[in-house]
């Protein structure tokens, strides 16, 4: 588990606006890998099969949160159920097993997140791998790799007192606010057979009167 990226525990007591700091700067952190295209793709407009849960996953599809917080959720249902059904044996009272533990849900996460990004980049979703080429393929996975890790280590660090609250809450509460405020006042203009109609609703309501 050395070689695991891992977030150190603060050694005293984080202070408030310290706190409110760390959980401004996750949120920043999280909203601009929730805008940056991936680099590379060559096309992301075909039918999206995770659309109405992409608000849940807080991922946003053609960019770097193209998996939001579904490998952090997925390893840790998986390593619950392990523990649970006694297939793994885990005593929370030792503080070596709770790392021990912590360090493989953090490290099947990472490898879910690169199973992900390679099964998305081989099947298409980004284009043809044969179109792209194998640098833009790998490219392309390196790019949704490290985003992963960055939301994995970003939860770590508001779990272990860095910030308020749990990382995965956060990032689920922002995409929410987020796609609310966008629908609510886009500017961007959609053609649907009745001319040019603003996509946020509050500014369609005012054009529309």
């Amino acid at each position: 588990m050395a070689v695991i990226p891992e977030v150190a525990a603060p050694d005293r007591k984080v202070a408030f606006n310290q706190k409110v700091l760390w959980t401004v700067i996750t949120l920043l952190i999280f909203l601009v890998l929730s805008q940056v295209p991936l680099y590379g793709i060559m096309s992301s407009d075909s039918s999206d099969p995770l659309y109405w849960m992409r608000v849940i996953l807080a991922s946003n599809r053609g960019t770097l949160m193209e998996f939001g917080i579904t490998p952090i959720i997925t390893s840790g249902m998986i390593m619950q159920l392990l523990a649970g059904a006694n297939l793994i044996a885990v005593d929370y009272s030792l503080r070596e097993d709770r790392a021990l533990f912590s360090g493989a849900q953090k490290l099947f996460a990472m490898l879910i997140t690169f199973g992900s990004a390679t099964v998305a980049v081989i099947t298409g979703q980004y284009g043809d791998p044969k179109n792209l080429g194998p640098g833009i393929c790998l490219l392309l996975i390196i790019q949704l790799s490290v985003a992963g890790v960055i939301v994995i280590l970003l939860d770590e660090m508001l779990q272990k007192g860095y910030g308020l609250g749990s990382g995965i809450n956060l990032f689920i509460a922002t995409n929410i606010c987020e796609d609310i405020v966008w629908k609510s006042l886009s500017p961007l203009t959609v053609n649907n057979g009745r001319g040019p109609e603003f996509e946020g609703a509050i500014i369609a309501f005012f054009h529309l009167l």
